[in-house]
């Protein structure tokens, strides 16, 4: 074995290998693109569930289009209004007005018990397939289908299945709206967090059809417009329906609704 030869090949490779690493280093910091503090600051007051609500790609996209001026800083609703003040903060811009919080609910009220099915659906497990097929395997056309497209939309874990129909915890939801696009049937709106009375129902037949397939569902009786003395309710299309601006959040609506489908969620979580 010839060692000099050897060794004379490891000393070239080692010397090879110092002028190339002196090479990158030289070039790492020639060519070495500067980072925006502000972008990393950004990113710390985010979410950080990548989950697309702001209409980009993730957190990093967004903290990038803020600091190219190509966002707002009030355009991540998971950082809700705390994180728009603290973003424009940043940025040194006035936050401006804090915009209203807002949560997403559900309106619909058709559980196990109360909505009549069509058939019974034994396919994928998406409410968007269901959907699709004859209507979906509820009588009522406003019937949330309970098979979850909903929670898959959800990066917060704010969203459930109880009785047969989503529920939304209030303390989880940040109001981002990706529920609300993937719900088939359009019956998750995301809205003030303050609108705590609501009529949790879309459902425009007429009463006798309309309780045909649903226990639940308004009936278009009208109790609860004589009960509100703020004048905020009235019957359209054979639905209650609540001006928010003139609610007064009295939750009398809900007592004498006679199925229920009024919503009171003051104190309450979903």
């Amino acid at each position: 074995m010839n060692w000099t030869v050897i060794l004379s090949a490891l000393g070239i490779m080692g010397a090879l290998g110092a002028i190339f690493g002196v090479v990158l280093s030289i070039a790492d910091k020639k060519f070495a693109v500067e980072v925006d503090a502000r972008m990393s600051a950004i990113r710390e007051v985010l979410g950080g569930a990548n989950c697309g609500a702001c209409g980009f790609a993730g957190c990093d996209a967004f903290a990038e289009a803020v600091v190219r001026g190509e966002a707002r800083p009030d355009g991540c609703p998971a950082s809700g209004a705390a994180g728009a003040a603290a973003i424009a903060s940043i940025m040194g811009l006035d936050s401006g007005a804090a915009e209203e919080a807002k949560t997403a609910r559900v309106f619909c009220r058709g559980t196990c018990d109360a909505a009549k099915a069509r058939y019974s659906y034994e396919g994928i497990e998406s409410c968007a397939m269901a959907a699709s097929l004859a209507g979906g395997p509820k009588q009522c056309a406003s019937a949330c289908l309970g098979l979850g497209d909903c929670i898959k939309a959800c990066a917060f874990g704010a969203i459930e299945l109880a009785d047969g129909i989503a529920r939304i915890s209030q303390d989880k939801c940040v109001g981002c709206g990706q529920c609300t696009k993937a719900c088939p049937r359009n019956i998750i709106h995301l809205t003030p967090a303050n609108d705590t009375v609501f009529v949790a129902c879309q459902n425009h037949e007429m009463a006798k059809d309309a309780r045909a397939a649903c226990t639940n569902v308004c009936i278009a009786c009208g109790r609860c417009v004589k009960a509100c003395v703020a004048g905020a309710i009235k019957v359209e299309n054979f639905c209650a329906v609540i001006d928010q601006t003139l609610c007064s959040r009295c939750g009398a609506c809900a007592k004498v609704c006679p199925v229920g489908c009024i919503r009171d969620m003051t104190g309450q979580n979903s």
